[in-house]
């Protein structure tokens, strides 16, 4: 998970761009900080995150989904007391209702405007008229202040090449740079350009004209993350820990007491060159894999691996662990209420709790 964290953080230095990690992943306070040691500039993806993390120290926190009044007490509330919460939003219409509500509230609020750079989910296209008309909506308010414009390369995940990914990357900068300028050529204040995903992130070869950079998955990758090739199933820093509760040995299935709501049932690498079911399985020591095994199915509680023709049942007696590999590390992790922390050695050194809700 450091050389992971490290990784990141070199490569925004190299691309001269501020980092705000996502920590939507890992939701934990002892990792936010070895990545953010300083505990400013991250990013979250819900309330009780910006909370959580507000209560650790954790400052200049943007909440990067879309707002709605109804959550803008509970923001004041958390920036009365330093948090420096920001919010983004998409639409006039949405200026219009939290500016309101800042009314209402007598607070002050940090905007982005969420741009749309590739027609995966939320935003504004960069030269939509109404991108101008959101930045003047913002600043005709006396208690928002444009803090700039922001982006997700979410189809970033269709990517099949290294060389798709990095046109993706250059897709991502260049849309989101746009959308900033239509708004300074329009006269409106526009200081921050922020983009992000973990693939675009690791394939970008420049970031001209961006402000900072925001990944999340980079922490732990995930089965998806290798299968794109941005890294290898060894940097996965992440696994659950199951144990053979039954050995099914007319259909050659082991039964682990692992299933969907210890794994999630995504199942993203269906769509990629490898499908690694729910899982690819490894040995519980050392974490290598045992080539040929996977997560088939899952039912609730329960994780099916089929054994191929060589491998003996009693190379897994009941009782005897293993571990498996997420295809998501963000859904696998929300499952569960804590990490128990590794060292070089393959020993437990710790147990680190996380935060989860919304």
């Amino acid at each position: 998970m450091q050389a992971n964290i490290r990784r990141m953080a070199d490569r925004a230095d190299a691309l001269g761009v501020e980092l705000r990690p996502h920590l939507k992943t890992c939701k934990s306070v002892e990792i936010a900080r070895l990545i953010k040691p300083g505990r400013a500039d991250i990013t979250v993806s819900t309330l009780q995150e910006a909370e959580y993390f507000a209560r650790a120290g954790f400052r200049d926190i943007m909440y990067a989904v879309s707002i709605v009044p109804q959550k803008m007490p509970a923001i004041a509330a958390l920036n009365r007391d330093g948090a420096g919460v920001q919010i983004i939003l998409d639409h006039p219409s949405a200026v219009h209702a939290v500016a309101d509500q800042a009314d209402a509230l007598k607070a002050r609020f940090d905007v982005w405007i969420e741009v749309d750079v590739d027609g995966h989910r939320a935003g504004l296209e960069p030269d939509d008229p109404l991108i101008v008309e959101t930045g003047r909506a913002i600043q005709g308010s006396s208690l928002l202040n444009l803090s700039g414009v922001m982006t997700h390369a979410g189809e970033s995940y269709t990517c099949r090449s290294a060389a798709e990914l990095e046109a993706h990357a250059e897709l991502e900068r260049r849309r989101c740079v746009r959308a900033a300028e239509n708004l300074r050529t329009s006269g409106i204040e526009c200081p921050g350009v922020s983009v992000g995903s973990t693939p675009t992130a690791l394939s970008a070869s420049s970031l001209e004209g961006v402000s900072e950079l925001r990944a999340g998955v980079y922490v732990f990758f995930d089965l998806f993350q290798a299968g794109l090739g941005v890294c290898s199933v060894d940097d996965i820093a992440l696994s659950v820990l199951a144990t053979v509760i039954s050995h099914k040995t007319s259909n050659r299935r082991l039964i682990v007491d692992a299933g969907g709501l210890a794994l999630s049932k995504d199942r993203g690498t269906a769509e990629q060159a490898v499908d690694c079911g729910y899982g690819l399985v490894a040995d519980a020591v050392s974490g290598r894999l045992i080539p040929g095994l996977r997560v088939s199915s899952a039912n609730q509680e329960h994780g099916i691996i089929e054994l191929p023709p060589g491998f003996d049942f009693q190379q897994f007696p009941l009782g005897s662990q293993l571990r498996i590999l997420p295809n998501h590390a963000c859904m696998t992790a929300a499952a569960h209420g804590s990490y128990f922390v590794m060292d070089g050695e393959d020993r437990v050194i710790d147990r680190w709790e996380r935060s989860n809700g919304w």
